[in-house]
């Protein structure tokens, strides 16, 4: 390989880890806001179930 080839290599690889880290967003989460609690509240009752 070339000394070019690997400026090259090398510089590609930089600036796409730099496009990736500083670009837009590319989660999908949906804009559906808080999603209510659905579960059962835990209950204390002071003892341990071993």
């Amino acid at each position: 390989m070339s000394i070019y080839k690997i400026f090259d290599n090398m510089t590609r690889y930089f600036s796409e880890a730099m496009a990736r880290i500083f670009g837009p967003y590319d989660d999908a989460y949906p804009e559906i806001g808080v999603q209510p609690f659905s579960g059962e509240p835990y209950q204390d009752n002071g003892q341990a179930d071993y």
